[in-house]
């Protein structure tokens, strides 16, 4: 488990080394805090959604990095959230895919390799959650294989609550990633469409 230190604070006192957070979940009372900058970027990217060791003053807190705020121009950290979960009960998140390998579809074939899901939403206790689940693509050698949901080799412990017949990744030929493409955009449009007239709707 990767560990990391913060400080307690008071809203006013934060400079541009540290990123105000915030500490809370079942059983504590919500502790403000602030952690250094660069060592807080280093750990999120080798932690991702795993639990990590939170050590403040004399106390250590076994946390999730359950949010985190970037500045819409700036892309800076602002805020970010630490949540102590209950560790006996399962919790629901979303893990970054990871690709390994190379697809002989798009070294022989001169495919473009698609991937469709990046990200996996998954069940686990909190110390079975893993930081990333790994796909090898080494066994795509035609346009016509692809990887499933189901396909993919998934940690012990953990259940995966997305379609298990949806395909993550497939190589596609060079005339047909256009296609593709506008299709993936096609897919979210509507989303979009209904969440901007939901907003015109509470406006009004």
């Amino acid at each position: 488990m990767l560990n990391l230190e913060a400080k307690t604070r008071t809203n006013k006192d934060i400079d541009s080394e540290n990123i105000p957070a915030v500490l809370y979940g079942p059983g504590i009372e919500n502790i403000l805090l602030q952690v250094e900058k660069s060592v807080f970027e280093k750990i999120f990217k080798e932690s991702g959604e795993t639990l990590i060791n939170l050590k403040v003053g004399d106390n250590s807190y076994s946390v999730l990095i359950y949010d985190t705020q970037r500045h819409p121009y700036t892309g800076q950290l602002t805020h970010i959230d630490f949540y102590q979960p209950n560790l006996k009960e399962n919790v629901e998140t979303e893990v970054l895919l990871e690709i390994e390998g190379e697809a002989p579809a798009v070294k022989t074939l001169g495919g473009t390799l698609i991937t469709n899901i990046k990200e996996l939403k998954i069940k686990a206790l909190p110390k079975d959650l893993p930081s990333k689940i790994k796909i090898n693509v080494s066994g795509l050698n035609t346009f016509e294989d692809f990887i499933l949901v189901k396909d993919i080799k998934i940690p012990d412990g953990v259940v995966v609550l997305d379609n298990p017949e949806e395909i993550v990744v497939q190589v596609v030929e060079p005339e047909k990633v256009e296609e593709e493409l506008a299709k993936e955009v096609e897919e979210k449009l509507p989303e979009v469409v209904e969440k901007k007239e939901g907003e015109k709707a509470e406006e009004e």
